[in-house]
């Protein structure tokens, strides 16, 4: 399970737009935000980098 921490997820709509961005990347992963904590959580079998580097594509780049 992949955790990125989201500073600028603030609303459903951007949990909307993260969601997905991410699923572009793997349409069969489970995606489940928390836009409260502004964190994602990727059950993917594909790597971290493709999933940070869609996020930050769409304007929601992870901060560690």
């Amino acid at each position: 399970m992949l955790r990125f921490y989201i500073p600028n997820m603030t609303c459903g709509g951007c949990a909307q737009s993260v969601t997905k961005a991410l699923l572009g990347v793997d349409p069969q992963a489970r995606i489940e935000t928390d836009v409260p904590a502004r964190e994602v959580q990727v059950d993917s079998a594909l790597d971290e980098s493709a999933f940070a580097a869609a996020l930050s594509e769409a304007g929601y780049p992870d901060r560690q």
